[in-house]
């Protein structure tokens, strides 16, 4: 794979359909837990505080949006001398809730990499999640495909993609572990500028080769863990389908960095791998 996609624009990740440019939040959906209650448990992503739905299925059909909503209801209140003070809080409550994506992120990769064909089963069952949307002002001939409404991430074909993501998990070895190393972890930038700045993460790549082997990275906009590692394994990109699957099912690969943070309203993630 090697430096080749160095090049790659990272615009090529998983699309966000959103709204202000900024990635909407996810509202609750129907709950129903019953069928993957076994499987959540395997792969460890149970409630940590023992509470019932399972996390997998919780996270994937719904998601704590306790901070939006607070923000929403009392940013009205708050005065203009006191509003850029309050904001730094929200960020700072919400850097502080999604402070364990990486570890989560980690987790889930190395378990998905220990047991893809039970993997499968989760695949197959989020194929539930895909809507098609029909914006205003589009032909509705063609509609587009999406993972959940408010998530809002494009697919370029659906479920075909899940179905074939799901086969390819169910013939497949176990593969070894991923290490955490810190001296791959790309620098988060400060703004959102650079958030959207296409040369940002490469430029940052091209800094951290000068020390460091990096074989392939990624940006991601997804802050739900079970979310995100669902939809890079099943990969259904527009424009590069399977890059991100193929980087995280490489058996060459050893070692993983993960960072990410909220900056401005925009949740980031940088991924890179290397042998």
């Amino acid at each position: 794979m090697g430096c080749q996609c160095a090049h790659q624009n990272e615009e090529n990740d998983n699309e966000i359909l959103k709204k202000n440019e900024n990635l909407e939040e996810p509202e609750n959906l129907e709950n129903n837990n019953n069928d993957l209650e076994q499987k959540d448990e395997i792969f460890g992503l149970t409630n940590q505080e023992g509470n019932d739905p399972a996390q997998l299925k919780g996270a994937l059909n719904e998601d704590n949006n306790n901070f939006e909503i607070h923000d929403n209801n009392e940013n009205n209140d708050i005065g203009e001398e006191h509003e850029e003070e309050y904001n730094e809080q929200i960020i700072e409550n919400k850097n502080t809730k999604y402070a364990d994506y990486p570890e989560k992120m980690l987790e889930l990769i190395n378990k998905i990499r220990e047991n893809p064909s039970y993997y499968a089963d989760v695949v197959e069952d989020s194929i539930k999640n895909i809507v098609e949307v029909h914006e205003e002002d589009e032909d509705e001939a063609k509609p587009k495909i999406i993972y959940k409404k408010k998530v809002k991430v494009a697919l370029a074909k659906g479920e075909p993609s899940f179905r074939e993501c799901s086969e390819k998990l169910r013939n497949m070895e176990s593969l070894p572990p991923l290490e955490f190393k810190n001296d791959i972890c790309v620098p988060l930038p400060d703004n959102e500028e650079d958030i959207r700045n296409p040369s940002y993460l490469r430029d940052q790549v091209k800094v951290l080769r000068e020390t460091s082997n990096i074989d392939v990275y990624f940006k991601d906009l997804i802050k739900i863990p079970e979310v995100a590692g669902l939809l890079m394994i099943v990969d259904d990109s527009e424009k590069s389908p399977g890059r991100k699957r193929n980087a995280v099912l490489n058996r060459e690969f050893k070692y993983i960095g993960i960072n990410s943070k909220f900056i401005g309203k925009t949740f980031v993630a940088y991924f890179t791998f290397s042998k």
